[in-house]
């Protein structure tokens, strides 16, 4: 069910773009004018994350991830039906603000229900709709928007997502909410309006330029409002955002990986089709096909990194897997306008291997320390990180490719702009592999260790049994010993 959840969440916030053109003819609209159709859906998915936490405490996992998918699905619906563009964009918020809860929900319900050897395995299943998706995007858009018509990128989460529906419903068992304290409706108006606005000058940055005035003032605002809310956060009894999280420095560290390394792992992902497609004049089918040679190196790596987590950590693995990024995307910085396209999909495959090192590590090991009480919001933490990460990397990719490109050539970025964007992100990577190696995974190797060791009738250390109370029906707390399978009534 994550799976499907998970893979409807990120095409849905992809695959719109390819059906752009078309939406502005229905609506005799520029494509431009249709730049809030796009913008609202991280924007929104941003400002529902902090409230996530809060919900999955007090509701249960179950209860606000199925409420959230039908909200989900429903308004994919409404967007396949709308007669306005008004109507489109609001529908679009009702999607984003949907997803902004799907995403940690679903998490925080794994983390909650597997332990940490489990994690792993979960982890590379979990991996396959976060690579296939962002691939398959264009693809599937393009053949949707030719074939039938814009409102069946939209419609199409309907057949994924409602036997996911209907399958959470019959067999996800039933999880007790608790008493997570007062809602703090003061931080989630905070942190919603920083990251929201945040979220809008980044989105927005590439588009309209960084020193527009729009893009400027939400970006020092957000600033501003996320002070704020850290200030807040941090004084209050029962917080919406867990902060002091950060206190944990293998949550904190592995956070900073994710917010960095992200940047030119997805800046590839953005950058290579935009290269196809400008620099070497390729078709949307053919750049689509090009690039997704990506997600088999990815799945093909994650089966390795599943087998040597408990035995070299985190540390090796990240940084061995960044330093890889950063030594492809030299050879991105190779290719010219008569780069053939095998030789561009081998790249990617390359590339793909090597990211495969990055997302299951710093996933399993960032909560790997963390007590499961506060998973949920462990899991809100993380997903705030991500969403901010994935935002500035095309916005990072934008920016390199601006100061590349002669003012004269501004529409049409030169081949040489490219490389130098390639070798940017190759400079950012090569600085996240030696922060990885400083990473302090004895810990995550510890807990790794204690829950394979948990089959054999090994104790599970206070905080790391992951009871699967979520598929087994149970909803109270670990008691310190219990182990994995046991009944904790």
């Amino acid at each position: 069910m994550c799976v499907s959840v998970t893979f409807i969440a990120i095409v849905d916030g992809a695959i719109t773009t390819v059906a752009l053109p078309s939406i502005a003819r229905q609506f005799h609209l520029t494509t431009a004018a249709l730049d809030g159709v796009v913008v609202i859906y991280p924007v929104c998915l941003a400002m529902a994350i902090p409230a996530s936490a809060w919900l999955v405490e007090r509701f249960g996992g179950k209860r606000v991830l199925l409420t959230a998918l039908a909200g989900f699905l429903l308004s994919s619906l409404l967007c396949g039906i709308a007669a306005t563009l008004g109507q489109l964009v609001a529908y679009r918020a009702v999607q984003g603000l949907s997803a902004g809860v799907l995403f940690p929900a679903s998490a925080a319900l794994l983390f909650s229900t597997f332990n940490t050897e489990e994690q792993v395995r979960i982890s590379r299943y979990m991996i396959i709709p976060q690579q296939i998706a962002p691939a398959a995007a264009p693809v599937l858009g393009g053949l949707l928007v030719d074939r039938l018509s814009w409102r069946w990128v939209f419609y199409v989460n309907i057949p994924v997502g409602l036997p996911a529906l209907l399958f959470g419903a019959v067999f996800l068992a039933a999880h007790r909410g608790s008493r997570p304290g007062r809602f703090d409706l003061p931080g989630l108006l905070l942190s919603a309006s920083a990251l929201g606005t945040l979220m809008f000058g980044v989105s927005e940055g590439p588009n309209r330029g960084w020193s527009s005035a729009a893009v400027l003032v939400s970006l020092v605002l957000g600033t501003v409002l996320l002070a704020a809310t850290a200030a807040f956060e941090l004084r209050v009894q029962h917080p919406l955002l867990k902060l002091r999280l950060f206190a944990n420095r293998l949550f904190r560290d592995t956070n900073l990986l994710n917010l960095v390394g992200l940047i030119p792992i997805m800046g590839a992902m953005y950058i290579g089709p935009l290269f196809l497609q400008q620099a070497q004049h390729r078709s949307a089918l053919e750049s689509g096909l090009t690039t997704f040679p990506e997600a088999f190196g990815v799945l093909l790596t994650v089966q390795l990194v599943g087998v040597l987590y408990a035995r070299i950590g985190p540390r090796l693995i990240v940084g061995c897997g960044t330093a890889g990024v950063s030594a492809v995307l030299l050879l991105f910085a190779t290719c010219d306008a008569g780069t053939g396209l095998w030789t561009f999909r081998a790249y990617m495959f390359l590339l793909g291997v090597a990211m495969g090192c990055f997302f299951v590590p710093t996933t399993v090991a960032s909560i790997a320390t963390i007590d499961r009480r506060d998973l949920a919001h462990a899991s809100t933490l993380n997903t705030v990180v991500r969403q901010t990460g994935g935002a500035l990397a095309p916005a990072a990719v934008t920016t390199a490719l601006v100061l590349g490109t002669p003012s004269a050539a501004a529409a049409n970025p030169p081949v040489a702009a490219y490389q130098h964007t390639y070798l940017v992100l190759a400079a950012i990577a090569a600085l996240t592999a030696l922060f990885a190696l400083t990473l302090p995974d004895g810990p995550a190797r510890a807990a790794a260790r204690a829950t394979s060791g948990t089959s054999a009738g090994s104790p599970v250390p206070p905080g790391q049994g992951q009871e699967p109370c979520e598929a087994r029906g149970g909803g109270a707390p670990d008691r310190p010993g219990a182990r994995t399978g046991d009944w904790v009534g």
